[in-house]
């Protein structure tokens, strides 16, 4: 069975992408859902991340993810220690989901595949794509953050055209080629590798 990879900058699409080839009947890990996931179970995770950014993160069990965003974002250095910690447990957790798949292929979806080096798990890439308007438009209307912050969020990932480049194949999401059509295009390819 093939692992397969989909990234993408925040507002790319890649989300709806994932949710696409799981209506085709592919099993789609999100990476992002396992995190905030794993950063309420994880004993490992708990720990390190109360003792780094303090006991108050963590309120009624669960983590004050406001609170901690609050610390983190716009923050490089406290960003990458979050990273540091969350990333290994996450790629762990994915390992062994993709261990439990069967068919053709299986699916991560994470935006950070390369920054985590998660890549390194997976066969092929797939890159999701869009103008950064429309991916700065996309998330302020999804997230109802402003514009500045989305800026502030897309500093701290991978440069666009960059991550493409590294990716096996590219969804162009700008609204103007047809997404069904390509994702079936890359469905049939894997299918038959």
């Amino acid at each position: 069975m093939l692992k397969v990879g989909i990234t993408g900058g925040i507002g790319s699409g890649k989300t709806l992408v994932a949710s696409i080839f799981h209506t085709l009947g592919i099993p789609v890990y999100d990476a992002d859902a396992a995190a905030k996931r794993l950063m309420n179970t994880s004993t490992e995770i708990r720990e390190r991340v109360t003792k780094l950014f303090g006991a108050d993160v963590y309120k009624d069990g669960q983590l004050d993810r406001a609170r901690l965003a609050a610390q983190v974002f716009g923050n490089p250095e406290q960003l990458g220690l979050l990273n540091q910690i969350v990333h290994p447990v996450t790629i762990r957790d994915s390992q062994e989901w993709f261990a439990r798949q069967t068919g053709p292929y299986a699916i991560k979806e994470a935006a950070i595949f390369f920054e985590s080096g998660s890549d390194r798990y997976v066969d092929y890439m797939i890159g999701v794509t869009a103008p950064e308007a429309l991916r700065i438009r996309r998330t302020v209307e999804r997230s109802h953050i402003t514009e500045a912050r989305v800026r502030e969020r897309m500093q701290q990932q991978m440069d666009e055209a960059e991550k493409m480049r590294r990716c096996h194949f590219v969804i162009d999401n700008g609204e103007t080629v047809s997404l069904i059509a390509q994702v079936m295009e890359i469905h049939e390819r894997l299918k038959e590798m």
